[in-house]
């Protein structure tokens, strides 16, 4: 394979992490974190989740001899929706039980738990492996290339996503800011916005 497809693929990957659903549901997750280098681990297990699931519905449908129906992957963008309205309210139960007596606001007893995010990848990984997929499969004729193809691409969303996370973490570092109330607007902010556009995909995939 040449140079410039996998180049491309990378930079694809890269920039696809930056899509809008993809950024609210991180920033959702990093702001459990106290510092950057947790968020940007986050960052790198939803890479993870992310590429697993492309890779391994790229083997069925490019290794394999099964045809690509997108219209059963419908279903599949909706679940993102249903992912993202949880995340929202999931952080928003994690602002009330910061107020509680004896709680930590960033996870303190599993500071190093990263099962979310990697499970947050999986789920966009399933939900948009079938437009990258058919995209590959009309453009590149190799099996082989195809899957390095999306491998490249896998690696590019996991450094898209490393410089995300870092950047959404930010805000939220005890360095940065030490103001409570301030801390607990920025989460708010990406709790809602989690869950309206959580919605909005909801109802475009289910209703429409």
């Amino acid at each position: 394979m040449e140079i410039l497809p996998l180049l491309l693929a990378s930079l694809v990957g890269f920039t696809h992490a930056f899509e809008a659903d993809h950024l609210v549901a991180v920033s959702s997750i990093v702001t459990r974190r106290n510092n950057t280098y947790l968020a940007v681990k986050d960052g790198i297990f939803w890479g993870l989740g992310h590429t697993s699931t492309i890779l391994l519905v790229g083997c069925i449908f490019i290794l394999g001899t099964y045809s690509l129906n997108l219209a059963s992957f419908v279903y599949l963008e909706g679940s993102v929706g249903i992912m993202l309205i949880f995340l929202g309210l999931k952080r928003l139960s994690g602002i009330y039980k910061t107020d509680l007596p004896h709680t930590d606001a960033h996870d303190k007893g599993t500071p190093h738990e990263h099962k979310l995010a990697y499970g947050v990848g999986l789920v966009h990984g399933l939900a948009g492996s079938g437009t990258l997929i058919l995209s590959v499969l009309t453009t590149i004729k190799s099996s082989l290339d195809g899957m390095a193809y999306l491998l490249i691409f896998g690696i590019g969303s996991i450094a898209g996503m490393m410089v995300a996370a870092g950047i959404f973490s930010a805000p939220f570092s005890e360095k940065l800011v030490k103001n409570k109330t301030l801390k607990t607007a920025l989460t708010l902010v990406s709790s809602f916005l989690c869950i309206i556009l959580g919605g909005k995909v909801v109802y475009e995939n289910f209703i429409v």
